[in-house]
Formats: C-alpha cells, structure tokens, sequence
C-alpha cells in the first residue's frame, strides 16, 4: 500500500486540500486514518498524490453527511484495504439504521394519532401533576418492563417533568395512570428519535393541554425533513464511492473479486 494505486499526475497535499476547503494537515490525517491511499514518497521524502488520492477524498467527503464521519472513515478503509465487502455491509447497515429511524418516526405519529381527546383538560379542569384520567394504573417495574427500559429511566424523567407518576397512599410506591403511560411512551419514542429530555418535556406540555398531534407537528415536519435529507446524502455518498471505486478497478478487472484477491490486485 505504500505504492500509488494508479498512475497519474502528481499532487501535493495543498492541491487535494484547496479544493475542499481543508487545512493539508487534514489531508496528511486523513491518508494516517486509512481514508486516502498510503501517499508516495519524493527523494526528498515529502508527500505525493495522484489523482486517485483525490477520488478517494472526494468520497469520503460525499459520504459523510450521510453515514457520520466514522462510518464513512471505516467504509474508505475497508475499501483501501480491498475489503468492498466489508464496505458494502457498513454501508448496509446505515441504511438500516435509517430505516429503523423512519419506523420511529411512524411509530411517534401513530402515538399521537391515538392521544385520546378526553385527555385535554376541560373548563375548570385541573391541570397539573396532580391531575388523573381515571382510577387504576401500573407500577414502575411493569411500565419500565412494556417500553424495554429501565426503571431508573423513567425516574429520570419524572425529574424532568415528563410523567408526573402519582404514591399509592399505602406503599408510597410509584403509579402510571393511563395519562401518564401514554407520557412516557411518547417520550420514549421521541427518546429514540433524538430528541433531548429538555426538548420533550414542553412537547409533552402542550400535547397534555392541547391533547393531539398539532403541538408536534412542526417538530414532526423537521423530522421528516432531517430523514430524507440523509436519505438524499446517501444516494450523492453512493454515487461518489461508485466512482472511486470505478477508478480503483485495474485495467480488464472488477471490485468484485473476494477480499484477499483483491488485495493481490491492488
């Protein structure tokens, strides 16, 4: 690896660096990560590139704003090494992730869609704490065991003012009406979405006094937006990581051969 990978014009670090608006220290960090190809080397010992240096970097910038800089880093390093397979599956598995991520989003929507209305307060109506929908409710333990959580958890955010849990009397122990059941799943739907506590707590405010979607819906909107903008980022980290992959390919080969051969190729 410590050969160019093709043949080409040479290009010092500042040229792949201007053009990317990068600092050459960047450059010389990125090829020390494995995300370029190990430089040539001058008599003189100073840093050479090649045009496929540049490929390899105008990659790794196209995708990261899809997959985060780790996950772009360890797909450009496994493609150096000849390792595509290994690439192919990070990349797999941030198109699950987000996959995952839009079936949160449905699931918080569907939350919302299932707010019961009697559960905004009427004239009069108390609306603190203190207020309950009805007579029963659940522990901690069974509450924490349905959303796959802990009870610690739901402690933290009682703190925070997401669900306001009412003492049984007798035991002192903790009890979910269905008000705040319904609380601390959406909470924890919006948890999985990204949302910090500070952010959930006056959502979950304005969906007790309004008791729907319509507090949520700017949010909401945002989600959806932040969702396809990485979707987008994906195709365009595609399209960049197809061309430095065209551009690694040898004379009459493919990038599709096993790992271990491909890095005889290479």
């Amino acid at each position: 690896m410590g050969r160019n990978l093709q043949n080409g014009g040479r290009l010092r670090p500042v040229d792949l660096a201007r053009g990317h608006g990068l600092s050459t220290q960047a450059v010389r960090n990125y090829e020390e990560a494995g995300i370029l190809p190990a430089a040539g080397r001058t008599p003189h010992g100073y840093r050479t590139y090649t045009p496929l240096h540049a490929g390899a970097l105008r990659a790794f910038l196209a995708l990261v704003p899809g997959h985060g800089h780790q996950t772009a880093a360890s797909i450009m390093r496994a493609v150096n090494e000849g390792a595509v397979d290994e690439a192919f599956r990070l990349i797999d598995e941030s198109h699950a992730q987000l996959l995952d991520d839009r079936r949160t989003l449905q699931a918080v929507e569907s939350a919302l869609r299932d707010l019961e209305p009697a559960t905004a307060p009427g004239p009069g109506a108390a609306s603190g704490p203190g207020a309950r929908s009805g007579p029963g409710g659940t522990f901690i333990g069974p509450l924490a065991q349905k959303l796959g959580i802990r009870p610690a958890t739901l402690r933290t955010w009682e703190r925070a003012g997401l669900v306001h849990p009412r003492r049984d009397p007798l035991t002192g122990y903790r009890v979910y009406d269905e008000a705040d059941v319904r609380d601390a799943r959406l909470a924890h739907q919006l948890r999985r979405g990204g949302y910090l506590l500070e952010q959930i707590a006056p959502l979950i405010i304005q969906v007790r006094a309004a008791g729907g979607l319509e507090p949520l819906e700017a949010a909401l909107h945002e989600w959806h937006g932040r969702l396809s903008a990485r979707g987008r980022a994906m195709l365009a980290g595609a399209a960049g990581l197809e061309a430095y992959l065209h551009e690694r390919r040898p004379a009459g080969g493919n990038t599709g051969l096993p790992g271990k051969v491909r890095r005889g190729c290479s």
